[in-house]
């Protein structure tokens, strides 16, 4: 017998894919219970939480998430710029660094706000709160599944509060959202429940990042808001630069294949000081350090296929990192997450929850072109590990001339920036207008990598294009 409630569903996971769930079930007039290890109600507000790790470093928000979490939540970037997240274009007022080559700058129509992590989360779990049918419990542990007798559907969730003289209860539900993100234990469930584990994809590119606040004066970058350099083979390390709220600047400083920026000051300053573009050296050199660097590790790039599993219990919907942690260099773990609460509410329109295999075919059609873009990245540093398939091979000859070509072709930085910000599909770069500038481009020649530079080391030839010079259509 379903002794589920078919009116309550339960989201583990307070982050910005269940948050976002949350706002989603709620327009199906489901009681939804938010549940997370973490206090959610005395935590300061937009301070980093435990259960986000990552949480301290830089975080993007592409202007496709934008523009999703402005239509979930309207008035949200209002609030946002209000509080003193800067808005501005990704091209026309951030500079972009790819395969040693500065994008020429123009207006790409692609506006974002840039803010912490921690601030942004804190919004949109206020606007949840907000909603009549939205609660948020204690901090709890989620101890399993609690599954029908005949193991098909889901009943609810073993929970255990983390308060003295707690015991186990079951959450009755009968839909349950995972978003636990890259430590969710649902392979380990369907395994206790005789359902087998999802094959995972793994791209091991051993990336280590370190992060630091700083007052920097209103001149520095010129007035852009920001400024990305991406790895290349010869020096696979990079850093991002962008202002935020509260009138504070973050650095978040990376390196892969162990080559791993440091938490102690000077060399976290020497290790800016080494990257291929002199931008953020030259800002920090500036500022005013408001803490310690902080270190966060990230092994590899991982995807569940759950889709290709031949049966899954009703009532269970993984979503965001619990499918697919993408490499977070390139920013597009909370865009993924909004992509696919619009697929949730797409498949919430009928009376009954989404069908499993049917929901997660369309999480792993959502996560296809972000992973194959993370994977070519990744993949073009020859020491990562992972499948170089011919298509592999082929799309990062083709990117790499790309992102020469789009040094001097305003077109090609826009084609580009459309997909990196996820609001076009990848095959629009090989459309034959855009195969054609790219293959009639001119070759640009990146600025000299050369072998790994020490930590201490300053690049030798640091020739760079006017950061200020606009090029237009």
């Amino acid at each position: 017998m379903d002794t589920s409630d078919p009116g309550h569903a339960v989201v583990i996971g307070a982050g910005m894919a269940g948050l976002l769930a949350a706002r989603i079930l709620a327009e199906r007039h489901l009681e939804v219970r938010v549940i997370d290890r973490d206090d959610l109600v005395s935590e300061p507000q937009g301070a980093p939480r435990r259960g986000v790790p990552q949480g301290r470093h830089i975080h993007a928000l592409l202007p496709r998430g934008r523009q999703i979490l402005e239509e979930l939540f309207p008035g949200l970037t209002r609030q946002l710029i209000d509080a003193g997240a800067p808005a501005g274009d990704l091209l026309g007022d951030a500079r972009l660094h790819l395969s040693g080559h500065r994008f020429a700058r123009t207006d790409a129509n692609l506006t974002t706000v840039s803010v912490s992590r921690p601030y942004l989360e804190a919004c949109v779990r206020d606007r949840v709160r907000e909603l009549p049918n939205v609660t948020f419990g204690p901090p709890t542990d989620v101890l399993g599944l609690a599954l029908t007798p005949d193991r098909e559907r889901v009943r609810g969730v073993r929970v255990l509060r983390r308060a003295d003289g707690s015991a186990e209860e079951v959450l009755p539900a009968s839909l349950v959202i995972d978003a636990m993100g890259r430590g969710s234990r649902t392979p380990s469930w369907l395994r206790e429940h005789g359902y087998g584990s999802p094959a995972e994809d793994r791209i091991t590119s051993d990336l280590g990042y370190s992060t630091r606040h700083y007052r920097l004066p209103a001149e520095v970058l010129g007035g852009d808001w920001g400024t990305l350099q991406g790895p290349t083979p010869a020096r696979p390390r990079g850093g991002v630069l962008a202002r935020i709220e509260g009138d504070r600047w973050v650095v978040t400083l990376f390196g892969l294949l162990g080559d791993h920026p440091p938490t102690e000051p000077d060399g976290f300053t020497d290790f800016a000081a080494s990257l291929t573009f002199g931008d953020i050296d030259e800002a920090l050199r500036s500022g005013e350090p408001l803490d310690d660097p902080v270190a966060y590790r990230f092994p590899a790039s991982t995807r569940r296929r759950y889709e290709r599993l031949r049966h899954f219990p009703a009532g269970l919907l993984p979503i965001g990192d619990a499918v697919c942690g993408l490499n977070p260099i390139y920013g597009q773990g909370m865009t993924v997450a909004a992509l696919q609460a619009l697929a949730l509410r797409e498949q919430m329109r009928g009376s009954a929850p989404p069908e499993p295999r049917r929901w997660l075919r369309e999480v792993a059609r959502i996560v296809d072109a972000p992973w194959d873009m993370v994977v070519g990245g990744d993949l073009a540093i020859p020491q990562v590990e992972g499948p170089r398939t011919a298509k592999v091979r082929m799309l990062g000859a083709y990117v790499a001339r790309l992102h020469a070509a789009a040094a001097h072709d305003p077109r090609l930085a826009v084609a580009f920036a459309r997909v990196m910000a996820l609001v076009d599909p990848p095959t629009v770069l090989l459309r034959p207008g855009v195969a054609g500038r790219v293959l009639r481009g001119r070759r640009a020649t990146p600025v000299p990598g050369g072998e790994m530079p020490p930590a201490s080391g300053h690049p030798h030839g640091r020739s760079e294009p006017d950061p200020h010079e606009e090029v237009h259509r």
